[in-house]
């Protein structure tokens, strides 16, 4: 059994967890960062980074505390090398390589988006690869084939938002706050998705990708009109993303084939009617659906300690040169989608 420091920083959340290549989780702890951007409306980078390297160690030390070890004790450090705000990267990345180097241990460098995609396992160890996996957060929406540790096959990326981008714009236009995902679907629960007209974006489309950015538009030319109340735009506002997820679910696996478990990960994961239509899809399909916990499914550092002990188990490890990565796709080799603003 190999214990491994997990470290993330990525957006606007640090965190720092110590995971078990057996999946026991000793310890994980995270401060937010909601009160310094809440003003704002979203994530400030540069207040996001300052945060980060105020807190990064003292709750690293908390997190080693809490599991009663020390650093010699742990195997491997592994750090959020990428994607995401590059100075909250370089934060966390920095602060592994140092633990690293005065320790004499491994680093590993996390792809963000692997330690979403890995997180089901943590959680459920009954998970096997391959499985198609609706990787869904705030910069990312994407449908993978995940066929094993650092193998990656994606069928479709957002041409321009992702869905979480699209609910904090919405919370924002609706003067809900921030984080815009939960408080978007609470106060959908008070509405009617059927009084407000919104589009479906590449909904029937033969193209496999995804499009939220017209839906984001609609719902401000809904809020200018001042015709509708906000629980409407707001219920459907989510409708219409549940809609257009599961039309492009279908698309992939009638394209691609059904895998034995529909598995969904990433802050959007957290909403309870996207899970519901998750798990009605995949039971069409007689496919298993999986899902980790709510607080997995948010950025958290425990994830990123057990993707780095997937990686440790498989033979990774990074030298302490390692660039921080603004952008770092899971599929390098997949085909560019068309849009500006595609988020690979």
């Amino acid at each position: 059994m190999s214990i491994i420091l997990g470290i993330e920083s990525s957006c606007d959340e640090t965190a720092a967890a110590l995971v078990t290549s057996d999946r026991e989780i000793l310890s994980h702890k995270l401060a937010g960062q909601e009160a310094a951007h809440a003003p704002f409306g979203g994530v400030v980078p540069e207040i996001a980074a300052r945060a980060h390297a105020e807190i990064i160690t003292p709750l690293i030390e908390a997190a080693l505390t809490e599991a009663q070890l020390k650093l010699e004790q742990v195997e491997a450090i592994a750090a959020t090398a990428g994607p995401g705000l590059i100075g909250g990267v370089m934060v966390g990345l920095v602060t592994g390589k140092a633990l690293a180097m005065a320790a004499d241990k491994p680093l590993i460098a996390v792809n963000h988006l692997e330690g979403h995609a890995l997180s089901p396992r943590l959680a459920n160890p009954d998970l096997q690869f391959p499985y198609l996996l609706l990787l869904a957060s705030g910069g990312h929406c994407q449908i993978l084939r995940v066929e094993g540790v650092n193998a990656y096959r994606r069928l479709a990326t957002t041409i321009d938002d992702a869905a979480g981008e699209a609910y904090d714009k919405t919370a924002k236009i609706l003067g809900l706050g921030y984080p815009g995902g939960p408080k978007v679907e609470a106060l959908a629960r008070t509405g009617n998705a059927a009084a407000v007209p919104l589009p479906r974006p590449l909904k029937g489309s033969n193209e496999p990708h995804f499009s939220f950015a017209g839906l984001k538009s609609a719902v401000v030319r809904a809020h200018d009109s001042q015709a509708y109340e906000p629980q409407d735009i707001a219920a459907a506002f989510q409708q219409a993303t549940v809609d257009c997820l599961e039309d492009r679910l279908e698309k992939a696996i009638s394209d691609h084939g059904p895998a034995p478990d529909l598995v969904v990960a990433g802050g959007v994961a957290a909403n309870g009617p996207i899970r519901a239509m998750l798990e009605q899809l995949a039971s069409r399909h007689d496919m298993r659906f999986t899902a980790p916990p709510l607080w997995l499914c948010t950025d958290n550092a425990a994830m990123i300690a057990w993707a780095g002990a997937e990686r440790f188990a498989a033979g990774h490890t990074d030298s302490l040169d390692f660039v921080a990565r603004p952008r770092w796709p899971l599929d390098p080799a997949a085909e560019k989608a068309r849009g500006a603003g595609v988020k690979a």
